[in-house]
Formats: structure tokens, C-alpha cells, sequence
């Protein structure tokens, strides 16, 4: 019988958990084994009798490395030096943008397999994508920081003092996590617009019932339906339009991402410097590597001319409880198609193998470090 086990996070201000109790019970139910390190799921309010009661057996961090056949986890563990070859660990290990640890696990004969790397095009594997499902996440509370960063109400108000307008709402980039807070943002009574580069997102803000903000030329997306790294020229025309449109805005949510590069800066200082004081902005590409805001430094709140820089790369892990259920049935999805020898075959297993067999089998990844050992 294959065990899976469950890992405490370990990452600074990480609140989820791979697998939910409702999660392991449907392992169980597939004769799959559970072991959970004891107070995993303690920081998104599920306890270890809860995971007793599901049918998982618990133990200390030791226990679980030694006694599962595959780890999950949501970020790669600090001592996945720990793993032992033949083991597999599952999580979002974000092999693109760090592909060093990936070159260390196929070393030590880990197979290890990356969510963050699956094909968001096929249909067969939506349910498993953990990209969009924390995303969503991350969109409805960028919504519910900036409401409550911002200094005036959402919605419009009549009151016997005169009536308040709305506050003005600009999402940038209409992605999952754009949508969300567009739809969150809407719902708050906010006045919203949207802006996306590419011609097929500006038809979903449309949707949601927001305006669509005209800057620049629209840019069609890449294969895999983000939208690619602009040129150059397409840059400087997407800054010189967005600098004129966002210093009109009370609130600003930034989204803007690439995967395996940094942010795209649509937030220069200039452009923060011209907005009201009062007004909020909210990066949610914020991360070790910069943000869509110039100046952003990840998990940190400064006050720049009188406009609240909220730089929050990680607000998934603020919702551990929303995030982790949704984190576990990706997970459970992906579980029931991987082979115990991963079929590479198989587009959605050849997607996110990063590692197997003592080698790194992702042409991507194996580029990267190829490239870097030159």
C-alpha cells in the first residue's frame, strides 16, 4: 500500500496544509495509506484528532520522511535533503524560477513533481490546478486588504451628511487573481476597471461588469495563456498610457505575472508618486524578486508619499482554511492520475515531473541548469 504523507509548512507567515482531514479521509477511501506530521494543519485551524478521525496516522517530522512513499507539501521543505531516493515529493516547487534544488533531488534519486509546472490549457487538468485555485484565493482577499487599507468606503453611500462616492478601483491584469478581485472589488460596491494586455482578458472584465481601461496595444497571450514578456517598445508605450490612467484611482490591485521570470513593473515610482495621498495599492507579485510596484520588498506595508504599498505575495497562506481545501482536492486529483513509475507519456505527468530516476527529465528545468553551469 503507497503512504503519502503530509508535512508541516515550514516557510515564515505559511498557514496551509497540503492535505485537509476531508482530503485524507478520500485517500483512505481509495486504500491509500496517510501519515501526517503531528500539528501540520494546526495553523489553518485543522486538528491532529481530525486527522486521527479521517483514518491518517500521525507522527513527528522524522516519522513522516521515514515512513511515506510520497511527501506532499505546498512549498519546498528546508530539509528535502531528508528525502531518500525512490521517495516522490509533490508540491509547488516553482522549478523555473529556482531550478537549483531540482538538479540536488534528482542527485539524491527523488522523483519530484511540481503543480505550478501543469498545462492550464487542457481541460482533463483543471482540476488539479493549484495555480488557479490559490490564485482565486489571492484575488478575493486583495479586494478585502484594500477595503480595508483604504481610508473612504467601497460602495456608494447616501447619508444624512450628503452622499459618498465610490471609491475608484483599478485591477491590473485580469488573470484568475485580476478576476477575483474585480468580482470582490464589484461586489464591495466599488466602482471597478479593469486592464489586461491581451485582447481575450479584456473580454472577461467586460463579463464581470467593470470597464475596461484602454493603455497601450493589446498583446496576444503566450500558449500556455498568460500573457508573454512584452518588447521593449510595447513596454515603454504600456508605462507612458498606465502613468497617465493610475494616479486617478483611490485603489490600485496589481496581479502581473510571468512564469519563471520577474514581475513586470507597471508600477514605476513616478507613477506612485502622482497618486492622491490616502490611496492604497496592493501588489500581489510581489515576491523575492520584485512586484508589479517599483519598491516592492515582499510581506511588507510602507507608507510612500502618503499611498499605502501593501507588497503581499502570499495572501493565500492569509486564508489557510479556503486555500488548503482547495490546495488538497488539486492534490487528490493529481494523486489519481500518477502512476507509482511516472508515465512521461502522459502529457499532464510529463508537465510536472521535474525529477525521476537520478535525472532532471523537465526540458525546461534541464535547460535552466545547464544554462547556469556554462
Amino acid at each position: 500500500m503507497t503512504t503519502v504523507g503530509v508535512l508541516r509548512e515550514t516557510a515564515d507567515h505559511e498557514r496551509r496544509v497540503a492535505l485537509t482531514p476531508d482530503a485524507v479521509r478520500r485517500l483512505r477511501e481509495r486504500g491509500t495509506g496517510v501519515l501526517v506530521e503531528s500539528e501540520a494543519g494546526a495553523r489553518a485551524w485543522f486538528g491532529d484528532e481530525q486527522y486521527r478521525a479521517a483514518g491518517a496516522e500521525l507522527g513527528d517530522r522524522d516519522r513522516v520522511y521515514a515512513g511515506s512513499d510520497v511527501l506532499t507539501c505546498l512549498a519546498p521543505p528546508a530539509d528535502a535533503d531528508r528525502l531518500r531516493r525512490g521517495q516522490t515529493l509533490i508540491g509547488l516547487l516553482a522549478p523555473l524560477a529556482h531550478p537549483e534544488p531540482a538538479g540536488r533531488l534528482a542527485a539524491a534519486g527523488v522523483t519530484a513533481i511540481s503543480l505550478d509546472l501543469l498545462p492550464r490549457t487542457l481541460s482533463r487538468a483543471q482540476p488539479m490546478d493549484a495555480l488557479t485555485s490559490q490564485a482565486n484565493v489571492a484575488g478575493y482577499k486583495a479586494a478585502i486588504v484594500a477595503a480595508e487599507a483604504y481610508g473612504g468606503y467601497f460602495p456608494l453611500l447616501m447619508t444624512a451628511a450628503g452622499t459618498v462616492r465610490p471609491a475608484q478601483v483599478l485591477v491590473l491584469g485580469a488573470g484568475v487573481a485580476g478576476l477575483q478581485a474585480i468580482a470582490t472589488a464589484r461586489r464591495l460596491g466599488a466602482v471597478v476597471t479593469g486592464y489586461d494586455v491581451r485582447p481575450q482578458a479584456r473580454a472577461d472584465i467586460v463579463s464581470t461588469g467593470a470597464a475596461v481601461l484602454e493603455a497601450g496595444h493589446p498583446v496576444a497571450a503566450s500558449g500556455d495563456g498568460y500573457a508573454r514578456a512584452l518588447t521593449e517598445q510595447e513596454s515603454a508605450e504600456q508605462q507612458r498610457a498606465l502613468q497617465a490612467a493610475v494616479a486617478r484611482f483611490d485603489v490600485v490591485i496589481t496581479t502581473a505575472q510571468v512564469p519563471g521570470r520577474r514581475p513586470p513593473v507597471l508600477v514605476p515610482a513616478a507613477t506612485l508618486a502622482a497618486m492622491r495621498p490616502g490611496s492604497v495599492v496592493v501588489d500581489l507579485a510581489a515576491g523575492p524578486d520584485g512586484g508589479n510596484v517599483e519598491g516592492s520588498v515582499a510581506g511588507t506595508t510602507a507608507l510612500i508619499g502618503g499611498v499605502t504599498l501593501i507588497a503581499a505575495g502570499n495572501l493565500a497562506a492569509t486564508m489557510p482554511q479556503a486555500a488548503s481545501t482547495a490546495y488538497a482536492k488539486n492534490l487528490l486529483a493529481l494523486l489519481a492520475v500518477l502512476t507509482p513509475e511516472p508515465d512521461l507519456g502522459d502529457e499532464i505527468q510529463a508537465a510536472v515531473t521535474v525529477t525521476h530516476a537520478g535525472r532532471v527529465v523537465h526540458p525546461a528545468v534541464r535547460q535552466l541548469l545547464e544554462g547556469a553551469a556554462l
